[in-house]
């Protein structure tokens, strides 16, 4: 048997047991999450130091509860571990540039660990950047000409990749010219066949891939080879409602495909049920401040192994954590 053979049969028998990436485990309905979050990356003060962040953007939570931050406004990707007082720079921070040791505003960070390396959307550039954390002195453009503001990866090895400009998701897989599109694809607008400036996305194990729609102020989900996608979450017009989302940015979605948001505008963070007319919000939605309760414009959403919420608060230009309250969990 030829070794590509064997290649694909074994994928074909494993893929159903692995996870894609920023998958997480279900999350009770009954969860609750404390409201005071603790600062754990960054403070209220932006600057360039290695404790500090300028309009922190996407954040990635590893296993051991590193967290991965695309801190835009200073050109770079930044590793925090956990409890420590500092981070560390593992991308770009070499300025402002288009240089290959340069990012310029970068969006969105995944780290792909079959190759070790972080895949980031660097938006100022037009590229999505790969960064090796062997060699991380520089990255290499693997998607060029794309305006993009979200990345997802399946358990394949296919990136998805959000095209704000374009209106559309695309599926790649690295190393080749081939795309597909996956959803959008039929001009700006707001019919279910249609995006409006997408931002995160987010793959399930059934290759479904979730979508916010920062103009359409809603969530859209699109099943595998759909021509239209369905509102999970929004889509009643831009609002401070239950119903309503303001300018949605990152996006997760559990095993019971309940969906949870960053909704930027209201600063708040929601969860939509699956099949629910409104969402419930997690935390936040008390004006926009610096109070460990409050948030100003949260952009980056992610939960650890253990169901603890960290949000990237872009205004306030740090990182929190929430910890899921074990006493109101089922």
């Amino acid at each position: 048997m030829k070794r590509k053979q064997l290649r694909y049969i074994i994928i074909k028998i494993f893929s159903c047991f692995i996870v894609p990436l920023h998958s997480i485990n279900n999350i009770s309905v009954n969860a609750k999450w404390i409201q005071n979050g603790t600062t754990v990356a960054g403070s209220d003060i932006h600057g360039n130091g290695l404790n500090e962040f300028l309009y922190p953007e996407a954040i990635y939570v590893d296993e051991d509860q590193t967290i991965y931050i695309a801190d835009s406004g200073n050109h770079r990707i930044v590793e925090w571990k956990r409890g420590a007082k500092n981070g560390s720079v593992v991308a770009g921070g070499n300025g402002k540039g288009n240089r290959s040791d340069q990012l310029d505003g970068p969006t969105y960070v995944i780290l792909d660990k079959e190759t070790n390396s972080f895949i980031i959307c660097d938006v100022g550039n037009t590229r999505v950047v790969r960064w090796s954390r062997r060699n991380g002195t520089s990255g290499q453009t693997i998607i060029p000409n794309v305006v993009c503001f979200g990345l997802a990866m399946d358990e394949e090895g296919y990136l998805y990749i959000s095209d704000y400009q374009k209106h559309k998701v695309r599926r790649w897989r690295v190393g080749t010219t081939s795309e597909t599109v996956v959803a959008g694809g039929n001009g700006q607008g707001n019919g279910l066949n249609q995006l409006s400036s997408p931002t995160a996305i987010f793959v399930d194990q059934n290759h479904s891939v979730y979508i916010s729609e920062k103009e359409n102020c809603r969530v859209t989900k699109w099943t595998k080879g759909a021509k239209e996608g369905i509102v999970v979450a929004g889509g009643q017009d831009k609002g401070s409602g239950l119903t309503q989302l303001s300018s949605p940015r990152g996006l997760v979605v559990d095993q019971l495909n309940t969906v949870y948001v960053a909704d930027t505008n209201n600063s708040r963070i929601m969860r939509w049920f699956k099949g629910a007319t409104q969402g419930s919000i997690l935390v936040g939605g008390n004006s926009a401040d610096d109070e460990p309760n409050q948030h100003f414009k949260p952009i980056g959403l992610s939960f650890d192994q253990q169901g603890n919420l960290y949000v990237s608060d872009r205004e306030k230009h740090r990182v929190q954590r929430f910890d899921i309250n074990l006493n109101k969990t089922l």
